[in-house]
């Protein structure tokens, strides 16, 4: 493999899976290491084979039935876990085996309760029988950044001379910073490789610190060709190195990195789904990459932005990790936002028309997180609706109980004058209050022949469409209104009605 050539290792169904909350079955495992293979990671870890009979069930499942990656299992030092290991994916078509001993002063005193001499043998003898079954083996010294690092380089160096051709750095605890894992990484390039072009230098990282990425990305520098992850950073505590941002940072940053992969970007998003599907675990919506968020723009500047020059504010493109750029409708947005979504929708406005929809759309974005199309197309269709009022309602107010008649105060003015009028309705509830109250602002005889109340969306936040049927004298006419708050859109529902009726009894 050439030496610019990066290795995905990816361990979501091992490391992965050890998340609190997540029991992955044989076969959902076994959906996900196809997936993983479609999306062209070099290594998949299926599962830590001594742990269980299901586990090793799962990773004997994969490694029979998936095709394309390597694939691997965790044993620790111990000879059951590396025969069990062997058995397990023993049928793959390319196979490893991948040990691990701890390393650091507090591992081996209060966990292992070893000494060096004795850490050291046992690392030894590990390598020499997981070489009895395979060529590659991968040897990690778990919680290597808090290691003294003459005696961690030494035992790598001691893993390699007995066969392996993986040496793991794992910051298990996340305890590294990008310039302490550098440091470290090229060390162990310098002084276990020592020139040796048939052994991988590898990064495993944790993200307690919210470093995991900015690590394992840095070690590329010091010579590593390998990184570990998991899909959607799931994993121990705060999660794994993210494998999607692993891919997506070295394609997209090329230029620094200066190192190849063989992933199908196109298949990150698909990936990123299943395992939270499978898993349970909710991908947050900023996540890089695959959040809900990393390809939606809400603020006007950059929605005009985007929709000039999609560069001018993603650096991927939504397409090439099989997503879509989204533009989001919310209180931020701006004309250009707007406008774009009413294009989408085939909806052709005046210019008085789309100030006067642009309004509708800014008031109703005050008092909800996003807009929808549904949302969009009713705030169009009630524009279209209106009719010209001779009598506008300012304002209103209701009141109402249990232990109360329900009471309501609308405020009016009439034509072109600038002075108001208030009424005070009471009714049966908060609607029939506001309806009576208006009755007496427009001073006509009014029967309400239909009232009906159609949501156009679910939730708390829920926009509702109003339709009212009045008739005065003898002529029917028919009001419409949408807002997210029922009683209030009745009321400008009703008043359209009215002044509709008003038209018609004026002439």
């Amino acid at each position: 493999m050439p030496q610019d050539r990066l290795i995905l290792f990816d361990t979501t169904l091992r490391d992965g899976e050890q998340a609190p909350g997540i029991a992955l079955t044989p076969d959902e495992k076994l959906a996900i290491a196809r997936q993983l293979a479609r999306l062209r990671v070099d290594v998949i870890e299926a599962g830590f084979a001594a742990a269980s009979d299901g586990d090793f069930y799962g990773v004997s499942q994969i490694a029979r039935k998936v095709e394309g990656p390597v694939i691997a299992s965790l044993a620790r030092c111990v000879p059951d876990d590396i025969d069990r290991a062997f058995d397990a994916v023993r049928h793959a078509e390319r196979h490893r085996i991948h040990v691990f001993q701890s390393t650091s002063p507090i591992h081996m005193e209060r966990m292992l309760r070893m000494t060096p001499e004795e850490v050291m043998r046992s690392i030894i003898e590990s390598v020499r029988r997981a070489r009895r079954y395979t060529d590659d083996v991968e040897f990690s010294p778990q919680d290597a950044t808090r290691s003294d690092p003459d005696f961690m380089i030494a035992c790598c160096r001691a893993a390699v001379r007995e066969g392996a051709t993986t040496i793991n750095i794992p910051d298990t605890v996340g305890f590294a910073t990008p310039e302490d894992y550098v440091e470290l990484l090229r060390r162990v390039y310098d002084e276990v490789l020592d020139g040796r072009d048939n052994v991988i230098v590898s990064t495993h990282c944790h993200n307690d610190l919210g470093l995991a990425v900015a690590n394992s990305l840095s070690a590329i520098h010091a010579g590593a060709r390998q990184i570990e992850g998991a899909i959607n950073g799931i994993g121990e505590r705060a999660g794994n190195t993210s494998t999607e941002e692993i891919i997506m940072a070295v394609t997209t940053r090329a230029d620094h990195f200066g190192v190849e992969i063989a992933a199908n970007t196109e298949e990150i998003v698909p990936t990123s789904r299943l395992v939270s599907r499978l898993t349970g675990y909710p991908v947050q919506f900023n996540k890089a990459v695959v959040g809900r968020n990393a390809f939606a723009h809400e603020s006007g500047i950059h929605q005009h932005g985007v929709l000039r020059d999609r560069e001018t504010y993603e650096i991927i493109d939504p397409k090439s990790v099989g997503a879509e750029s989204q533009i989001v409708l919310g209180k931020h947005s701006g004309r250009a936002g707007f406008a774009d979504a009413l294009a989408k929708l085939d909806i052709v406005l005046e210019d008085e028309q789309f100030a006067d929809a642009f309004r509708r759309f800014k008031a109703l974005a005050d008092r909800k997180v996003e807009i929808n199309e549904s949302e969009l197309r009713a705030i169009i269709r009630y524009g279209e609706s209106r009719a010209d009022q001779t009598v506008r309602m300012i304002s209103m107010r209701v009141s109402g109980g249990s232990d109360v008649t329900p009471a309501a105060t609308v405020r009016v003015v009439r034509g072109d004058s600038s002075e108001s009028e208030e009424f005070a309705g009471a009714g049966d509830g908060m609607v029939d209050a506001t309806f009576d109250a208006l009755k007496k602002a427009f001073r006509l005889d009014v029967d309400l022949l239909d009232y009906r109340v159609v949501p156009v969306t679910a939730g708390a936040d829920a926009m509702a469409e109003v339709n009212v049927v009045v008739r005065v004298g003898g002529s029917t006419h028919r009001g419409r209104a949408v807002s997210t708050d029922v009683v209030e859109g009745s009321g400008h529902a009703f008043v359209e009605a009215l002044n509709r009726a008003l038209s018609a009894v004026n002439g």
